[in-house]
């Protein structure tokens, strides 16, 4: 057998094949070319972006956990940690959108509670191809149910998230999931095999032949036979999932786990690697132990399967019968697999032989980094001054944004998932920028927030990138939380195109100077690369996820004023923090949506700005001086006024009080930081004193009136014609 040839066709190099050649002085084994592909894929390995990941910010005060292990853990307060991360389910999606949307959630939970928190709460963030692609509406439709098919079943609520739809994705969709659970700081569990003669148990499903060297598939784009590819993809059981949930958090409590770890990618030799690899030690597994579901499956096959509901735990000696009394009890599979050893090696045994045996450091830090070639695309070398779309009609205008695809509700969504199971979730999907979730049997309540705007990334990739975490830290300010840290997914194209890497690049230098001038460390995340169909990359779309935690406890006079969007009472006056500049027009909603695409630059923002503006809105919530908070972000103040009004108390009317000159541009344009807000006219005075000194300008908007429309020079427009047309946006999917 030509076994180079199968290693190209695994995905390897000729020359990383030669390398491990090189380290193991003899020619692989049959199952160790299929280890090697696997842990050396972009998947695994981040061989093409590690050296970039370096430069984020990761440690500060209120960091427990940064990158490294399963999830990153931030202080949340009364000795607790918020553990969370957002992973990608993006080429198994665009497979199998029900499968694959399902596995993804079913993998990031596991991704946290393999850390001994209980999950809390989940969010999502999407992207489809054009609403009129014909595959649009089957992998939206897919996506969506197996996203509600699984976290309903699984018992943890899924409470927001975003989603876009542009012809970028048209053949590459994006499934980023993003899961947080509660633990305490003092017994989080990590993934690491220590303890030569410790035990070593597979516990949770069998294994079947399903995801097959799916890391590998994602790590390559996608042409001809793709959807050939659909046996990749593994098939999750959410029922197994809540059973394996409860029974690996009751085994934690008996003191048996030495180290634990989910098998998501790679399955069974991804966690078993870098479980020793974390511990310093080696391994030595017999796939013979292993619980199965099919028959006569070679070593290869059980290494590499990706079956769903699975994890690996290594036990401290003496202590088996407690996973086998535990798992027992929850009608689980497991099996005693192996032990750790001091070889350092990486030893898999099946009818008594021998059929892999490497150095785990080859498979890890020996495993090839690429400091791939970067040039700046063409289209950004002369940017043209962006266009503005002729409007004359402002009004009508406002309309047609609001039923955008980008902008419209997604209560069609949303009503498809639980979103309250738990009764944890306080401020509703839809009703405010961010989740408010109380975390159970404590004093606390946090929120998290999800979002990137792929259109500015691609026209600035380092200002794009800022944006993300300005606006999703902006939108956890705007409940009133104060944003503690990030995740994040970097979903970007064929990292061998040199432009696709300098964008990378770009955006990864953009995140990290955000994250430090908002105090916002990047504790886990996600690197997703190879987002290609037939040669055409998709949007770089560097989504980011924070989360934030209330000052306040829930007990007491000082209990947290969990903030929402929509307008509240008649007679509230309306304001905004922050400063429009009519230039802002780049890559706006109302560009897109009434030109020929987007050009121009994106706007520029000022991270201190955006800082000042964040520590502002926050006490002025703490103080209780706004009844509402909503982000000025997508189709700008426009469309930031109307869905105040949407989700506010209904009859709600309010007359903008504007300048005549360039009204569409102020209505329309997409400045930074920027935040509306409502309040009394009896709290003006102090809330002008808080914008003052922190440096922030406001702008009188009007007061809210019982008109039910919305008014200002040239344009009335009824509520409720806003209203048809937001709540139809997705009609077309259908």
């Amino acid at each position: 057998m030509d076994l180079k040839r199968v290693a190209l066709e695994h995905g390897l190099s000729g020359e990383e094949y030669d390398h491990a050649i090189a380290v193991l002085g003899r020619e692989p084994t049959w199952t160790e070319v299929g280890v090697l592909s696997v842990m050396w894929s972009e998947h695994c390995s981040y061989k093409s972006s590690r050296i970039h990941l370096r430069k984020f910010p990761t440690t500060g005060p209120q960091v427990v956990l940064g990158p490294g292990e399963n999830a990153g853990a931030v202080d949340i307060g009364e000795g607790l940690a918020a553990v969370f991360k957002m992973e990608s389910h993006n080429h198994p999606s665009y497979i199998e959108p029900y499968q694959g949307a399902a596995t993804g959630v079913g993998g990031i939970l596991r991704d946290v509670f393999t850390m001994g928190a209980r999950p809390l709460a989940s969010m999502n963030s999407l992207r489809f191809g054009a609403v009129d692609f014909q595959k649009t509406p089957h992998l939206f439709h897919g996506v969506v149910a197996g996203i509600a098919g699984y976290g309903n079943c699984v018992g943890v609520p899924t409470v927001g998230g975003e989603i876009y739809f542009d012809a970028s994705y048209n053949g590459n969709i994006l499934v980023n999931v993003f899961t947080v659970g509660i633990a305490k700081q003092d017994a989080i569990f990590l993934g690491a095999a220590t303890g030569v003669g410790n035990p070593v148990f597979y516990v949770g499903a069998g294994t079947g032949r399903d995801g097959i060297h799916g890391a590998t598939m994602a790590s390559g784009q996608f042409g001809e036979g793709s959807e050939e590819k659909r046996p990749t993809v593994q098939v999750g059981d959410p029922f197994r999932e809540k059973l394996l949930i409860e029974a690996c958090l009751e085994l934690m409590k008996t003191g048996a786990i030495i180290g634990i770890q989910d098998m998501g990618a790679a399955g069974l030799t991804s966690s078993s690697v870098e479980m020793a690899d974390r511990g310093g030690t080696g391994l030595r597994l017999d796939v013979d132990k292993v619980p199965k579901r099919e028959e006569n499956m070679t070593a290869y096959e059980v290494l590499l399967s990706e079956s769903q509901e699975r994890m690996l735990i290594v036990i401290a000696e003496g202590q088996e019968a407690e996973v086998a009394r535990v798992f027992d009890k929850w009608e689980l599979e497991w099996g005693q697999v192996g032990e750790v050893t001091d070889t350092g090696n990486y030893e898999v045994w099946q009818a008594g032989e021998c059929v892999c045996n490497v150095p785990i450091s080859l498979l890890t830090s020996e495993a090839p980094i690429y400091d791939r070639p970067q040039r700046k695309p063409a289209r950004l070398e002369n940017v043209a001054e962006a266009t503005w779309p002729v409007i004359t009609d402002v009004g009508a205008t406002l309309v047609e944004l609001m039923g955008s695809p980008n902008i419209g509700s997604r209560r069609v969504v949303f009503e498809q998932f639980d979103h309250q199971v738990g009764i944890s979730t306080v401020v509703l999907p839809g009703k405010g920028d961010a989740a408010v979730l109380r975390v159970p049997q404590s004093n606390r309540a946090i929120a998290i927030s999800v979002d990137c705007n792929s259109r500015y990334v691609f026209l600035d990739p380092r200002e794009g990138a800022k944006h993300a975490v300005a606006e999703t830290t902006r939108n956890v300010a705007c409940s009133g939380a104060k944003p503690l840290a990030i995740t994040d997914c970097l979903n970007f194209g064929d990292p061998t195109n040199p432009e696709i890497m300098w964008e990378f690049v770009e955006a990864v230098e953009g995140l990290a100077e955000a994250c430090l001038a908002l105090d916002a460390p990047v504790v886990s995340g996600n690197v997703s690369l190879y987002n290609a169909s037939f040669d055409k990359d998709i949007y770089p779309t560097p989504t980011v996820a924070a989360l934030g935690v209330f000052e306040g406890t829930l007990e007491g006079g000082d209990s947290p004023n969990f903030m929402s969007a929509g307008f509240a009472r008649v007679h509230d006056e309306v304001w905004l923090l922050g400063t429009t500049e009519i230039s802002d027009i780049g890559g706006t909603e109302v560009q897109w949506l009434l030109g020929e695409g987007i050009n121009g630059l994106p706007p520029r923002i000022d991270l201190g700005v955006e800082r000042s503006l964040q520590n502002a809105v926050r006490e002025m919530i703490t103080n209780r001086l706004t009844r509402s908070a909503h982000d000025c972000s997508e189709g700008g103040l426009g469309v930031a006024i109307s869905e105040c009004l949407l989700n506010g108390t209904p009859g709600l009317g309010l007359e903008l009080l504007l300048s005549p000159d360039a009204v569409d541009r102020v209505m329309f344009c997409e400045s930074a930081s920027r935040i509306v807000v409502s309040l009394s006219s009896a709290d003006v005075e102090v809330f002008s004193e808080v914008a003052k000194k922190h440096g922030v300008p406001t702008t009188r908007l009007g007061v809210l009136d019982d008109s039910g429309s919305l008014r200002g020079p040239g344009f009335n427009v009824e509520v409720e014609v806003l209203r048809h047309a937001w709540e139809h946006a997705l009609d077309s999917l259908a």
